[in-house]
């Protein structure tokens, strides 16, 4: 049976969970926001508290916080870093703007955990409290919005991973197939040769040129107005608190964090978060599109295009006996499709704020988070079950492009566009293949052609 301690606040009292690490205000929220049944990110809570942590030693001077309780919650903050008591940050996703209740959370499980240490006891607060002292210089208003930037800065490198292995398998089936020989196809009709490899060798180069453009986010989200206490003023802060708890962050997560040049405008603004997921929309529009393309070149296997085989992960239908989808790419998408829906809310939120706050912070970062892990995770699944073990049928591939009237472009330098127009067409009117038409009209030896092809599709030269 659950037994309860008393805490009280400035409401009046309320009853608290006996072993729980958390007090009254977070008792409060998670009454007040029964709404997602989502707890926090987790990277989201160490970021915090790594805040929490920085200002405890950038509070440790004279007159602010001495040693001992500095210390003490240096000790707390470590502990949570390295992922114990994790389940005791317990707030809705969605709660009061700004992420109060979350604020509160952090500094009542910080505070709690320094007590004890002392010889205290959970929610007597004494000596450390979670206002007076965890919270030293802090405001909800300027801990979360810097907690969502050192948050993406942990989960970028992930992503920026996930792209780098898509991207690293496309090269290696681009090399492996640099001489596989098909039929391009513009307006999904048929169209002059190209390789395999070509096409896998672009969709690497666009997905790196992605990344390129993530990684250059991280600049702007290295700014932070931690500092900026209630509205940007710097109210309650220790002497040189700005700039001494941003070198620590520096310190303790590797990153150059600085303060921004203007703390009251990064307090307000939005901006470099919605860059940030920007760009995620940029890439999920590039794996959207390129996941189509799978789609399509794997398709049949009798019926369709057939040109790759996806290997099978799964059977592919309840009804159909031996039927396999291309159910990883297929997921992707679905992942990326849910993700243009984040971007879309970010950029609402974004604007949403009013004079000196954004109220809309906690849900806005849920959503990049989630933007960030979803696609870090489906990009990853995808890349070691379906593009590790891709083959390409050169068979079907040549099929395809022996019967294919683009090939007749191939002629235009040699006889000229009406001439190789006329073999078009009496290739498409016959069902006879192009190499058959100029071989048996002497206009160019099998084997030349045959070159002429092969160069063709993997220079882009006409020898």
């Amino acid at each position: 049976m659950t037994t309860y301690r008393i805490e009280k606040d400035s409401l009046g009292e309320l009853k608290v969970p006996t072993d729980a690490w958390y007090g009254i205000q977070t008792a409060r929220g998670i009454d007040n926001f029964q709404i997602s049944g989502r707890m926090p990110d987790r990277d989201f809570v160490q970021a915090h508290v790594t805040i929490k942590r920085a200002a405890a030693s950038a509070n440790n001077q004279p007159g602010w916080l001495d040693d001992k309780l500095s210390q003490a919650i240096i000790e707390a903050c470590d502990k949570i870093r390295a992922g114990e008591y994790l389940d005791q940050f317990v707030i809705d996703r969605f709660q009061a703007g700004a992420g109060t209740s979350h604020n509160m959370n952090s500094n009542e499980v910080i505070a709690n955990l320094a007590n004890v240490a002392l010889g205290g006891e959970r929610g007597a607060y004494d000596p450390v409290n979670p206002n007076d002292h965890v919270n030293m210089g802090q405001s909800t208003n300027d801990t979360i919005p810097t907690a969502i930037r050192l948050t993406t800065l942990t989960k970028l490198p992930r992503l920026l991973a996930a792209v780098d292995t898509m991207a690293g398998e496309y090269e290696r089936l681009a090399e492996d197939n640099k001489d596989s020989v098909k039929s391009g196809r513009t307006h999904l009709q048929d169209a002059v040769p190209t390789t395999i490899g070509r096409e896998f060798a672009a969709y690497a180069w666009i997905l790196r040129r992605c990344g390129k453009r993530l990684a250059g986010c991280k600049t702007a989200l290295c700014e932070i107005g931690l500092g900026g206490s209630a509205v940007g003023t710097g109210l309650n802060t220790s002497p040189d608190y700005t700039n001494r708890v941003a070198a620590e962050l520096a310190r303790l997560t590797g990153n150059p964090i600085v303060a921004a040049e203007d703390i009251v405008g990064q307090m307000q603004s939005m901006t470099d978060l919605q860059t940030l997921s920007s760009e995620i929309r940029n890439l999920t529009l590039e794996v959207i599109r390129i996941s189509n393309d799978m789609r399509l070149l794997a398709s049949g296997p009798r019926t369709g295009l057939g040109e790759i085989c996806l290997p099978a992960v799964q059977p592919g239908s309840s009804i159909m006996p031996g039927k396999i989808n291309p159910v990883m790419f297929e997921m992707l998408n679905q992942v990326c499709y849910q993700i243009l829906g984040q971007d879309h809310a970010i950029a609402g939120m974004t604007q949403a704020g009013q004079l000196e706050l954004n109220v809309m912070m906690p849900a806005l970062g849920s959503a990049l988070f989630d933007a960030m892990e979803w696609l870090t995770n489906a990009m990853n699944a995808t890349s070691e079950k379906n593009l590790k073990g891709l083959t390409v049928d050169t068979e079907r591939c040549a099929q395809f492009l022996h019967t294919s009237v683009g090939l007749a472009t191939l002629l235009n330098p040699r006889i000229g566009y009406a001439a190789a127009a006329e073999v078009a067409k009496e290739s498409e009117e016959s069902g006879r293949s192009v190499r058959e038409i100029v071989t048996e009209k002497n206009l160019m030896a099998g084997d030349d052609f045959d070159a002429l092809v092969l160069s063709a599709a993997r220079d882009g030269k006409i020898e």
